[in-house]
């Protein structure tokens, strides 16, 4: 019998994913708290449109609003709960969908930070697993309609990454990775924990840039100043990252030691970095249209997940002594955007 699946926070990313779910046939419902992404996806369905004519669908799924969500107690339990909403919104998300899970249904987080941990204090580490979204890049451009922005790889791909906070490979996560590798492929990993550093590491890279300076990604990667303000963050979050016992020796396509000595003024290394950045700015596909999550919250009036990020990776350096300055200049400057008291603009990288 076919797994019950709900996703909680079907925004670009949950609703890219949820959408193409149900879409390969399996049970799924999408919540959302936006009333108006509800109801025209259950009126029209959900709109999902890619790089080309052939990744465009029109979905039917099952939808339910936060406020519906008690009506779960009259259907089949959740085996497999996505929680794909923003970090600050992980506990009570988590603890929304809870109650409805299955004996063995467990919670997995498809979220741009690292919060794991705090899934598994709500519903047991047993019960906690985690999805990194690799190569994935998605907007909601208007209610029931997603759009992605990179593009489409392909089945046994590194699209996305599924792992066990213990490292084993389970019978559940070689399902679940299965399922999701029929969207655009899913590997498992042994080593979630120093996957997700990788990507937490891209996500400083990006996120809090393009949020201070309204540029998307090729914006990003043809300004000198910000590519170079991009390189000092993912830098910082690699030493400390290293230093706190992580296991990862790439970030994205950037060797990590070598992204690390970039930062710190070495040339060769800089020059390795750069010269892949100029190669990725020619060959990648990005959309020009491509704008990092935290630069679409600035522009939509959302908080962003700053804090989880650029902010995350300053505390932990701070935790255990390992400066990192740039990621603390970032976090201020969005935050400055976010009340403000600055207009995103590439002048406010120092």
């Amino acid at each position: 019998m076919g797994k019950v699946i709900a996703v909680v926070g079907a925004g670009a990313v949950g609703g890219y994913v949820g959408g193409l779910l149900a879409r390969q046939g399996h049970d799924v419902t999408l919540i959302d708290p936006w009333p108006e992404h509800i109801d025209e996806i259950s009126k029209n369905g959900l709109k999902i449109k890619g790089l080309s004519p052939e990744e465009d669908y029109v979905v039917d799924a099952k939808t339910m609003h936060l406020t519906e969500v008690q009506s779960l107690s009259k259907m089949k339990p959740v085996d497999i709960a996505f929680i794909s909403v923003k970090s600050y919104d992980t506990e009570w998300a988590t603890m929304l969908i809870a109650p409805y899970l299955a004996p063995d249904g467990y919670v997995v987080s498809l979220q741009n930070c690292i919060n794991d941990e705090r899934i598994a204090k709500l519903v047991g580490w047993g019960r906690a697993v985690g999805c990194i979204v690799s190569r994935v890049s998605a907007d909601l451009v208007a209610a029931g309609d997603v759009r992605r922005t990179s593009p489409f790889v392909g089945a046994g791909s590194n699209t996305f990454y599924v792992g066990e906070v213990h490292g084993r490979i389970t019978k559940r996560l070689e399902e679940l990775a299965e399922m999701i590798d029929a969207i655009d492929g899913c590997l498992t990993t042994t080593n979630l924990w120093g996957t997700r550093w990788s990507k937490l590491c891209v996500n400083v890279i990006r996120n809090g840039v393009s949020a201070a300076t309204g540029l998307g990604g090729n914006g990003r990667d043809a300004n000198e100043t910000a590519r170079r303000f991009s390189i000092r963050l993912g830098g910082e979050a690699v030493r400390i990252g290293k230093a706190l016992g992580y296991d990862f020796d790439k970030v994205a396509t950037y060797n990590a030691e070598s992204l690390a000595l970039a930062s710190e003024d070495d040339a060769a290394a800089l020059k390795e970095i750069e010269d892949i950045i100029a190669h990725e700015l020619k060959t990648s596909g990005r959309s020009d249209a491509q704008l990092p999550s935290m630069g679409q919250d600035i522009l939509k009036g959302r908080r962003t997940e700053i804090d989880f990020i650029n902010g995350f990776v300053a505390g932990h350096g701070e935790r255990i002594g390992i400066p990192a300055p740039a990621n603390v200049i970032i976090t201020d400057l969005v935050k400055k955007v976010e009340r403000g008291e600055l207009k995103a603009d590439p002048g406010n990288l120092p």
